[in-house]
């Protein structure tokens, strides 16, 4: 699986953003940051997650 199709666990997530559980469901659940869901399980395409940090900084920046 290349970089581009891998797929991140919400603990995964978690760890890379260091923030808990219900803030990164949060983040899912306003979707600003984009999953899929198969079956029960949640997964984050590793481009989502960084497009979600380049669209914070650019925010961050534009303050």
């Amino acid at each position: 699986m290349t970089a581009d199709t891998e797929l991140l666990t919400v603990p995964q997530v978690m760890a890379r953003l260091q923030l808990g559980r219900s803030a990164v469901y949060d983040l899912l659940r306003t979707r600003q940051l984009a999953s899929i869901t198969l079956g029960r399980a949640r997964r984050i395409p590793a481009h989502a997650l960084t497009d979600f940090i380049h669209t914070r900084l650019d925010q961050e920046a534009a303050a």
